[in-house]
């Protein structure tokens, strides 16, 4: 069948954010060191092990002869695509990465980027959540990307403040009862 007749999967616009918020414009992109590590240690593993593994399995389908109706080249050309995709988005979140070292904060008192806070909610129950982010930004462990509007409203606090902010539940209201920095692995 001639190519034109044949619907392409890839996006048409392949540079679009995978897996990953985009960052809001004209910011940097703050990450932990830790952060830092596990997307370069991601591009390393793409670059050295799967994707010559991909190229591989593609090569020896395409010389098996007919491509059309090969499972392994049609489906190792996909991956290739999102290995690529997923490379070029790494590439450039690497390349604009600011690493802050929590440890390294000297103003403690006060909640900035990196910081672990423990707040008291209304009903008398505490939670720790951490500054973190995009790419790291995990709200099941606590870990909360500094665009989110918690940590917008945590960022600047300090120890004893109450702040508010939108939840999706609402309107909240939590009181800070400790402020540490410390490195999240």
């Amino acid at each position: 069948m001639n190519k034109a007749f044949i619907k392409d999967e890839a996006p048409a616009d392949e540079d679009a954010e995978e897996n990953g918020a985009p960052l809001p414009v004209g910011t940097k992109n703050y990450m932990t060191p830790a952060g830092h590590a596990r997307l370069q240690a991601e591009f390393i593993h793409l670059i050295k092990v799967e994707r010559p593994e991909v190229v591989s399995v593609v090569s020896w389908a395409a010389g098996n002869g007919d491509r059309s109706e090969n499972g392994d080249y049609i489906y190792g050309k996909k991956r290739l695509r999102e290995i690529d995709r997923r490379l070029r988005f790494l590439t450039k979140r690497l390349d604009n990465a600011v690493v802050v070292d929590p440890r390294a904060q000297e103003n403690t008192d006060c909640v900035f980027f990196g910081a672990s806070v423990t707040v008291l909610d209304q009903n008398g129950d505490e939670f720790t959540y951490s500054i973190v982010g995009l790419d790291e930004a995990d709200p099941g462990c606590g870990r909360i990307s500094w665009v989110a509007p918690l940590a917008r409203a945590l960022i600047k606090a300090r120890l004893g403040d109450s702040v508010r902010f939108q939840s999706p539940g609402g309107p909240r209201e939590l009181e800070i009862v400790a402020i540490e920095y410390r490195t999240l692995d």
